[in-house]
């Protein structure tokens, strides 16, 4: 039976800067749980099944409730349920009655560490980069245990649509890209090619074009298995970051996630690097395309993309770049001297790539770079120690419940964390919170950021992070803008509140840290706030957007929600501490209200 871990690590390739204060990961223990409670584990399953016949395709992520529940001992049913009829009003007290049940029930979900877990996933091309990156390194059957194997499994066909193919998220229509990674991932766990549901996923495939038309990152995935030649790939060159930082089109100046992707992209291209050619790849050769694979023009393939997955088709210019790169650069930098330069360039990389690595304890900055980090590490050094601590980490990722195991972006902790706690303080039901603030108090300080990255951060393309907070937990260390605001809301909040409640205060200066974050990432310019980092006005970096499935990925942005979120934190928290940059706060509020009416519609919402 599987059982969520809280706050726990061990191990020589795992560390922490804050004992794993919110960690959460699934162990399976085969003689774990009681009968009972294995029947309560499959009566959740056969629910989704019929949901899911009802076209409801997301879970209730019953798992974790089910034992978190249970472990809290907190009476749900002394309550009874508020149930009114049609033309029934509402009373004072039923209304009291419904809030007091819903935060019983918030409170024992919570964890012992003091956040609420919770599935933050959903996405169907989150899993099969990470069961490639397992398979070319020969670590899937020592990394994943049959019972993990038998949930991804689960949890693929219970996401395939009726038509036989896979969305992009689970509730999308089918996309080559979502097809064929999922298809391929089956295969490589295990699944024979006349599985029904394997077929079916053939037949869809097939009746799209076959997988040459699977859009960029896909091809370069499959490249990276073998099972997709790299001259159908537009070029990822390396040797960008090898360009001085000042130059307009550097990498630096791209959204974090833009370039922490395709910074392990551009080494896998630079290296042309793929795994193994083992019968099951040879296989997957002939069983994804309609053409014979030695037969495939695999330059015609570079921009070829089904219109399933084209969702920001290329510009002239774009397609410009990739062809003079592919056609005049490409050939110069694989041949000597000028391999000399793509060497360096590679090495760069790497040391980029082992920063990232190190300064987020090996989580990155998602699954999707972790999976590439992975791939990059195996190809650089099969023995090193590198790819040991991404093993190591793995299981941060992997989460279960009723529908089967999937691979998070990852944790969604400390978000959970800061707006349940805002809601147990809403209620005013002191006498119901119990220890339930306390514990919620502790996580939100132990998981605010104490350190900003080691050594030269600037010079890693990286901004300080000393007082923020993350998305899901210290150990991950990228700071999050409305992150920050709403954890710095609940410390304000909780520090109006007597000790024996809500427990020790956060100390002052860790606010004043906190304020110093939120004021960095705002937009001179515009007023409005970033999510990462602070926003570079140069939208003329989007033309450089290789991707086909997204848009607006080049460059950081403001945001609507994060500078409302802001907003109130920092106008709150002049109330409580007027002496702190209190000029700087007015002038930043002041500019982020006029960007809020700048981009409010004509109808009245945002």
């Amino acid at each position: 039976m599987w059982k969520l871990k809280i706050a726990q690590g061990n191990g020589p390739y795992l560390y922490s800067t804050n004992n794993f204060v919110g960690r959460q990961i699934w162990e399976y223990d085969p003689n774990g749980g009681k009968p009972e409670e294995r029947q309560e584990i499959e009566k959740a399953r056969e629910e989704f099944q019929m949901n899911r016949k009802k076209g409801i395709h997301g879970c209730g992520d019953l798992f974790s409730r089910i034992q978190l529940i249970k472990e809290s001992g907190i009476d749900l049913l002394s309550i009874p349920p508020v149930r009114l009829d049609k033309n029934e009003e509402v009373s004072y007290e039923a209304a009291t009655t419904a809030v007091k049940k819903a935060l019983r029930l918030n409170l024992a979900l919570q964890a012992s560490d003091g956040h609420w877990p919770a599935e933050n996933a959903g996405t169907m091309i989150f899993t099969p980069p990470l069961i490639i990156a397992l398979y070319i390194s020969g670590k899937i059957d020592t990394v994943l245990s049959q019972e993990h194997k038998k949930e991804m499994i689960r949890y693929i066909y219970n996401h395939q649509n009726n038509d036989g193919g896979w969305g992009f998220h689970i509730e999308g229509h089918s996309t080559m890209i979502g097809s064929v990674l999922n298809y391929v991932a089956l295969r490589l766990l295990g699944e024979g090619p006349d599985n029904g549901a394997v077929t079916s996923g053939r037949k869809w495939i097939h009746d799209h074009g076959g997988a040459t038309s699977i859009s960029s990152w896909g091809k370069l995935y499959l490249s990276v298995l073998g099972v997709y030649d790299w001259d159908g790939c537009n070029p990822l060159p390396p040797e960008f970051w090898l360009f001085p930082s000042f130059l307009p089109f550097h990498p630096a100046k791209m959204w974090c996630y833009c370039r922490t992707t395709y910074m392990p992209m551009s080494y896998l291209y630079g290296r042309k690097y793929h795994g193994l050619f083992t019968d099951l790849v040879l296989s997957l050769r002939q069983e994804i395309y309609v053409e014979q694979y030695d037969q495939i023009n695999w330059n015609n393939a570079r921009n070829n993309c089904c219109k399933e997955d084209l969702y920001y088709p290329h510009t002239f210019i774009q397609d410009l770049l990739w062809d003079t790169l592919n056609y005049c650069t490409e050939p110069l930098m694989r041949g000597w001297p000028l391999n000399k330069i793509r060497q360096k360039a590679l090495q760069k990389t790497i040391k980029f790539m082992l920063y990232e690595a190190e300064v987020t304890r090996y989580i990155t900055s998602g699954c999707i770079e972790k999976s590439l980090q992975m791939m990059c590490w195996w190809a650089h050094d099969p023995d090193g120690d590198e790819f040991k601590h991404h093993l190591a980490r793995i299981p941060d990722f992997l989460w279960i419940a009723e529908d089967g195991m999937t691979m998070q972006s990852f944790g969604s902790q400390l978000w959970d964390c800061s707006l349940a706690t805002q809601a147990v303080v809403a209620t005013g039901m002191v006498e119901e919170y119990g220890e339930g603030l306390k514990k919620a108090h502790f996580y939100i300080k132990e998981s605010q950021i104490k350190e900003n990255p080691t050594g030269d951060y600037k010079g890693m393309y990286r901004h300080f992070t000393k007082g923020g907070w993350t998305f899901s937990d210290q150990d991950h260390g990228w700071v999050v803008s409305d992150c920050t605001a709403e954890a710095l809301k609940c410390l304000l909040l909780l520090s109006q509140m007597p000790i024996e409640i809500a427990g020790e205060k956060a100390d002052v200066e860790s606010l004043y840290e906190a304020v110093n974050v939120l004021l960095y990432l705002q937009s001179p310019d515009s007023g409005g706030f970033a999510v990462w980092e602070p926003p570079i006005p140069q939208p003329y970096l989007q033309m450089l957007n290789p991707s086909e499935i997204f848009a607006d990925i080049v460059v950081e942005q403001e945001h609507v929600e994060c500078t409302a979120s802001i907003i109130q934190t920092l106008v709150l928290f002049k109330n409580l501490h007027p002496d702190y940059r209190k000029e700087e706060i007015e002038i930043s509020v002041a500019k982020a209200v006029r960007f809020l009416e700048e981009r409010q519609w004509l109808d009245g919402s945002w």
